[in-house]
């Protein structure tokens, strides 16, 4: 074990990381169950990447020299830039996810095609806007673009806490409802359960959980916060209340670790975590089919 590494736990940088790291791990695991058990991760992956152009917008126009209506009137309510970035993330990310609900309701377009469509756009659009200013570039929107958990500040914490602790509260109150609605469709139609307001609940609460967990890890990386844990808790248990429970601890433990080995070796935090997570899943796999192996000599 690194010397340096517990000696700097008194350092506000160090707590807020493992923090977040902790956090981030439940609430991924959580949400990112739902993910895995309805086939969503592309869902994941296109919403983490088309939240982009509201961070960008929100940084542009929310506290420089560049303008535009109504927009900018809105973001001046946040005087924090980075409040700023997560309220244009937020805005981006929901509108994303509304609008990919929208297109695939009642079967009306096939939903990784809609998912297509405005992954591609909405990333397009923020490259664009992006590109209005070179300040975006070597800027704190990187750290959107590529993570930095080290680099999260209290109010960016604070956030993080508030969010996942109401999704987590959410799907508390829904749980019963959003199982019935993955599982068993017939049942959720019989018991007359609102199945399109449900499934842009989860929607939703998808897009809250990777804006919340962006300044972490980063848009190319957040949908494996969200699948790998689910996905090896998966090999583990069926039920979905317990694979929730594996999957949170999963991501707990792979955001810790990875965020010790990013410290002591000095790589970025983001890419340890998730190949901490891969490696846990790897090993999972690995035991899981020996076994089946071994099941099927017998």
């Amino acid at each position: 074990m690194d010397i340096t590494f517990w000696q700097s736990l008194d350092e506000p940088i160090i707590q807020r990381a493992l923090i977040s790291a902790t956090v981030i791990g439940i609430m991924c695991g959580v949400v990112g169950t739902f993910v895995v058990v309805r086939g969503m991760s592309f869902f994941g992956d296109a919403l983490a990447h088309s939240v982009l152009p509201g961070t960008a917008a929100a940084y542009i126009y929310g506290g420089g020299a560049a303008t535009l209506p109504l927009w900018s009137d809105f973001l001046r309510l946040f005087p924090d830039e980075s409040v700023r970035l997560f309220v244009g993330g937020l805005v981006a990310g929901i509108f994303s996810a509304l609008v990919i609900g929208m297109l695939t309701r009642d079967k009306r377009l096939k939903e990784d095609t809609a998912i297509g469509i405005i992954f591609v756009s909405m990333f397009a659009l923020g490259i664009i806007i992006v590109s209005t200013d070179p300040r975006a570039y070597r800027s704190n929107l990187l750290h959107y673009l590529f993570g930095n958990i080290f680099a999260l500040s209290q109010t960016q914490l604070i956030m993080t806490i508030i969010f996942a602790v109401l999704v987590l509260l959410v799907i508390a109150l829904f749980y019963k409802e959003l199982m019935i609605v993955s599982f068993d469709t017939d049942l959720a139609r019989t018991l007359k359960l609102p199945r399109e307001a449900l499934r842009m609940l989860l929607l939703i609460l998808i897009a809250v959980t990777i804006v919340a967990s962006l300044r972490a890890v980063g848009v190319v990386l957040m949908v494996a916060l969200l699948v790998i844990p689910a996905a090896t808790a998966g090999l583990l248990v069926k039920r979905l209340h317990i694979m929730m429970a594996v999957a949170s601890l999963l991501g707990v433990l792979g955001g810790l670790l990875g965020t010790y080995f990013s410290f002591v070796w000095s790589v970025p935090a983001g890419p340890a975590i998730v190949l901490v997570l891969t490696a846990f899943f790897a090993l999972v796999f690995t035991l899981s089919s020996l076994q089946q192996m071994i099941f099927r000599r017998h």
